[in-house]
Formats: structure tokens, C-alpha cells, sequence
């Protein structure tokens, strides 16, 4: 991680979040349209948008994770 406060972490972490219920999203309307439609190529868009809905969520914990840690610090930083 880098040298952010810990309220640039868990901002950090919600903006991950966030990134994260929108790849969910995708991936739920490309199944759906896979399931109408029976495209390859629409149930290859669910997996990949799954996949970055994992890296988001990885990326959120360890955000989060290091903001605790600054704030255990007590020095914020």
C-alpha cells in the first residue's frame, strides 16, 4: 500500500465497493441476456465482468484492512 491516511483507505475501500456491485451488476445483466439470447459471447462478458467484480473486492479489503491498521498506528498515516 501506499502512504494514505486512514480515511483515504476506507474511502479507498468504499469506491472499491462500489466498483465492485457494478461489475455485479454487469455480470447479472449478461447472464440474463445469455439465458434470452444463448450468446457465447454474452455469458463471456458475465465471467470476465465476475473477475473484475473479484479483483474490486480484493482490492476493497486490503484497502480497508490497511486503514484499520492506520488508525491502530494512531498517527493516521
Amino acid at each position: 500500500m501506499s502512504d494514505k491516511n486512514t480515511a483515504e483507505n476506507l474511502l479507498d475501500a468504499a469506491k472499491a465497493k462500489v466498483n465492485e456491485a457494478a461489475d455485479r451488476a454487469r455480470e447479472a445483466g449478461h447472464n440474463i441476456a445469455h439465458a434470452v439470447t444463448g450468446h457465447a459471447s454474452d455469458k463471456a462478458e458475465a465471467l470476465e465482468d465476475r473477475a473484475k467484480a473479484e479483483v474490486h473486492n480484493r482490492e476493497a479489503h486490503a484497502e480497508y484492512n490497511e486503514g484499520k491498521r492506520e488508525a491502530k498506528d494512531g498517527d493516521g498515516h
